[in-house]
């Protein structure tokens, strides 16, 4: 099925002759969600009507359902995102389970690092410190067992993130406490507030 692009009131980021289709659209959108995203949270993010947008994302999903694809568009907890086919589940679990054995890319050992050293913390923290993006990480670095959830911040209500029992057996320590300073590694020039907060 070919989407065409879409038309309506002009000005939204659909309507550049150059842009992504609606189809285009919410695929990027849902590509890098770690929640099912409203379809009204679509709508508004998109300039669209949500009816419009319903309709778009239940045409997506018939396409990778009739297309046979490995992963597929369901609605869940009030929203949309993609999940792996239920059919796929032991390939994808056999691929996580072998992934375990490989090691860890630099991207992944700073932010494992961070992690240790400043946990419990927050994706968003996590990012900023590091200067970049860090959700692709840290999803792989929870696949692996390194990393796991460790609640709420109370008062950002953002997820907070801390290392596992698995980590200290990887690493051959007994308890976080001996995990070696970081004063002497540290660049001299560093702010305070990198340091201390």
């Amino acid at each position: 099925m070919t989407q065409e692009p879409v038309t309506g009131e002009p000005g939204g980021p659909l309507d550049a002759p150059d842009g992504p289709t609606l189809h285009a659209a919410i695929e990027a959108i849902l590509l890098v969600v770690d929640e099912p995203v409203a379809e009204i949270t679509l709508a508004q993010l998109l300039e669209r009507p949500r009816p419009q947008i319903a309709a778009a994302v239940r045409e997506l999903a018939a396409e990778y359902t009739a297309q046979g694809r490995g992963f597929d568009l369901r609605e869940v907890a009030g929203g949309w995102r993609f999940y792996t086919r239920d059919v796929c589940a032991p390939v994808v679990e056999r691929f996580v389970t072998d992934g375990r054995q490989a090691r860890l890319t630099q991207a992944a050992l700073e932010t494992l690092a961070v992690v240790a050293y400043r946990q419990p913390v927050s994706r968003a923290r996590v990012s900023a410190i590091r200067g970049v993006n860090s959700d692709g990480v840290m999803r792989t670095l929870a696949l692996r067992g390194l990393i796991e959830d460790a609640g709420q911040d109370p008062q950002s209500q953002a997820h907070l993130y801390r290392t596992t029992g698995y980590f200290l057996e990887r690493l051959g320590l007994r308890d976080l406490d001996e995990l070696p300073e970081l004063a002497p590694y540290l660049p001299d020039d560093l702010p305070d507030e990198m340091i201390d907060d």
